[in-house]
């Protein structure tokens, strides 16, 4: 029988609760929002005791599903001051799962400065203090608490960005070699679980044989998983091959790729960070690819880096980060861009709003396009919390306010991923509308999309719109986007989500269900005092042409209040 754990910080209490009918089906981005807007206050300080994290597994954590083991974490965010939802893959998904978790709430914050780790067992939850821990960056973190509750235990933890509550820090998730590669990077929720003093939360579930998944007809479920797996499979070879930065090359080909804090759209020397070059380099030096960064991933985009010695570095190098710290800075040395992930993996910081933070730093003058031993220093002085560091590890608005930058790459106070929105209108338009900041993951308008030109204002608001709630459905059911949220997948999500409720379910109806969690998410930021006045890009963004294609973002304020108006 599914349950939530609750933990007060403020009483020291940790005790399970029965699921509300109202929360049955939800699960992933669905549960943490809808709870978050349940039970936080929307105008409540994100770093003060009003604020709760809620981490929440995928609704087929544990089964037979594909890519269905993935980890959600919701608060408001201290770095947008919205709602927020991160997720990734790892190995505490399932873990919960097999516990019979559905969610755990924190809420609240001690009376003393004291930390924690949050264990969890199969006949027990508790807290441990855990004062020797602080300090510790998130490798040295999860190597001692994995001496100390075994190999085989999921852990979650923040670093020392965490540790100091800076609006981009990250929560770190144990991936199946047990290291601190899997990252709830955006929106700050590792300075959220920072103010509660929690260091770390250990999930072991041995023994454990519960689950949270109730299907109702297992065997067509487990038949349409199965088929579903290989059709997955076949598709996303390119993804097993080459990983996300597969997507350097036509994002460069469409002039989206950020050049010197977004100020061109197409690298000239992007063979040397693309897929290619980051697959012959993982292979040749000893590390892979086609790694899974979860139990029961077929997608296997992750891969392990070695440097030129051959020596582990880190896992995964994504297209985000490839792009943010390579032609972002102008930096095309894939060796300087894997320490720099690295370094983020271990302090705990989103390598998105980070390599936003250090392009707008560069264009200030505190160091020059290129410099990599300068870009290296400026992401360990976060490490170090010296006062560079920290405005850093604070993200690129709070960086371009104290340095007098006005071209920031955000929206709503979180930096923009990969993709330069007057070349990719469908990302830009959710860039501006999307409920969490600019964030590529909440309806992604990549080339070759609904077959329209990216360049082009035609039919992008439809798009984004699209997007954003088929991304929805597949975030509320806790699921990975490498799926694809488009009309051949939510097709297959009608199979399987019939399968587990035991009826028909419609296409129209499983859509209602992305619709249904972005009101939640629209109802708390109104609530938070958000309009559509915050709905809007940078003004460089329309004003300054983005060469090589000389385009320019002209969505006008109408269409994007239009967006979300369902």
């Amino acid at each position: 029988m599914a349950k939530l754990l609750r933990v007060n910080l403020a009483k020291g209490q940790v005790h399970y609760e029965d699921v509300p009918e109202k929360y049955r089906l939800l699960a992933g981005r669905s549960l943490t929002s809808q709870i978050v807007l349940d039970e936080v206050e929307p105008i409540c300080e994100p770093l003060g005791e009003l604020n709760k994290l809620v981490i929440a597994p995928g609704l087929f954590a544990g089964t037979r599903c594909p890519n269905s083991n993935r980890i959600f974490i919701g608060a408001k965010s201290p770095l947008t001051g919205t709602i927020k939802e991160s997720n990734a893959g790892g190995t505490v998904a399932r873990k919960l799962a097999k516990l019979g978790i559905k969610g755990i709430i924190i809420e609240g914050k001690p009376a003393s400065d004291a930390w924690n780790v949050l264990v969890i067992k199969k006949d027990e939850a508790i807290l441990v203090p855990s004062q020797e821990l602080v300090g510790l960056g998130n490798y040295k973190t999860m190597e001692s608490l994995h001496e100390s509750y075994g190999a085989k235990v999921g852990i979650m933890s923040i670093g020392q960005a965490g540790e100091m509550m800076l609006s981009a820090a990250s929560v770190a998730v144990s991936d199946p070699d047990g290291l601190p590669n899997r990252h709830c990077g955006r929106g700050g929720m590792g300075a959220v679980l920072g103010s509660k003093r929690i260091k770390a939360i250990v999930v072991d579930d041995t023994g454990a044989d519960d689950a949270i998944a109730e299907i109702a007809d297992p065997e067509g479920f487990n038949e349409v998983c199965k088929e579903w797996t290989k059709t997955l499979a076949a598709n996303t070879v390119g993804l097993k091959n080459f990983g996300t930065t597969n997507l350097v090359n036509p994002i460069n080909a469409v002039g989206g790729l950020p050049v010197k804090n977004f100020s061109q759209g197409s690298y000239d020397r992007f063979e040397k960070i693309n897929g290619q070059a980051l697959a012959a380099a993982c292979i040749g030096n000893g590390g892979r690819v086609g790694h899974a960064c979860s139990p029961g991933c077929v997608v296997r985009c992750s891969n392990v880096y070695h440097d030129k010695d051959g020596k582990y570095v880190v896992s995964a190098i994504e297209f985000e980060t490839v792009a943010l710290f390579g032609s972002n800075l102008d930096i095309d040395n894939l060796e300087t861009i894997a320490r720099l992930n690295r370094l983020c993996n271990d302090y705990g910081v989103d390598t998105m709003d980070v390599g936003g933070a250090v392009g707008v730093a560069m264009e200030a003058g505190i160091a020059s396009f290129g410099d990599e031993e300068a870009a290296l220093d400026m992401v360990e002085q976060i490490g170090k919390g010296t006062i560079l560091g920290r405005l850093l590890g604070n993200g690129s608005t709070i960086t371009g306010k104290v340095l007098g930058v006005t071209r920031v790459p955000a929206s709503k106070g979180q930096n923009m991923s990969a993709y330069d929105p007057r070349a990719l209108k469908g990302t830009g338009v959710t860039y501006a509308t999307g409920t969490q900041g600019a964030d590529h993951t909440l309806g992604n308008g990549l080339p070759g999309r609904f077959g329209v030109d990216t360049n082009s204002k035609d039919q992008q608001v439809e798009i984004s719109r699209k997007l954003q709630i088929m991304t929805a459905v597949v975030d509320g059911l806790g699921l990975c986007l490498f799926i694809g949220p488009m009309p051949p997948t939510m097709d297959t999500l009608v199979k399987v989500f019939s399968k587990y409720v035991g009826k028909d379910i419609t296409l129209d109806e499983l859509l209602e269900r992305g619709k249904d969690l972005l009101r939640v998410e629209m109802s708390f930021n109104k609530l938070a005092g958000f309009t559509n006045a915050d709905n809007r890009l940078p003004e460089f963004f329309s004003n300054e042409p983005l060469e090589p294609k000389g385009v320019v973002f002209d969505i006008t304020p109408e269409e994007l209040d239009a967006v979300l108006n369902f």
